[in-house]
């Protein structure tokens, strides 16, 4: 039986292994750490399975704070999602699905109106993900258009989010 739930201390160390075998390098790990300590709101949530012998931890979700810089100078604090992950051997069983839909659920629940992602564009599209540039944001990366994704939560949210998307500073640390 899979449960979705916010994040609890005794989670970490699941969390950081999980990472690091999903992407096969300590880097996400170190930004999930990295964004605990120092992002405010930060918005976790794992992915469990009870009643089976492998049961435990076999997926993660989590939100930071984007801060858009606006060309009338105004900034607008919207979230980011990332990293996302499955344990490699859940993948492809609904398990990334069921963290995205809580997760968004839990942004709005949170007062957000907008979310951003830097993902595969044929996968976010299903939750409502579209590409942010021809909506008047760009990601303070260089990426490809198709890429950087927004979605909102809250109808007209996105009028006030047009500018530059500036992520956490533990962003920068990343490889």
């Amino acid at each position: 039986m899979l449960r979705i739930r916010s994040e609890a201390p005794a989670d970490i160390s699941a969390i950081r292994l999980l990472n690091e075998l999903a992407f096969g390098q300590p880097n996400e790990a170190r930004l999930v750490d990295a964004l605990r300590e120092a992002a405010r709101p930060f918005l976790s949530l794992v992915a469990e399975i009870h009643g089976e012998i492998d049961g435990g931890i076999v997926g993660h979700i989590c939100f930071s704070p984007v801060e858009v810089e606006r060309s009338d100078g105004r900034k607008v604090e919207i979230l980011g999602l990332a990293p996302m992950v499955v344990l490699p051997e859940r993948q492809n069983q609904g398990i990334g699905s069921k963290l995205v839909e809580a997760g968004l659920d839990a942004c709005r629940e949170a007062g957000y109106g907008v979310v951003i992602v830097l993902g595969h564009p044929e996968y976010y599209p299903r939750f409502g993900f579209v590409p942010a540039a021809p909506r008047g944001l760009v990601s303070e990366y260089d990426v490809p258009e198709p890429v950087f994704m927004m979605t909102e939560l809250v109808p007209g949210a996105a009028a006030e989010v047009q500018g530059v998307a500036r992520y956490h500073e533990a962003f920068r640390d990343v490889e």
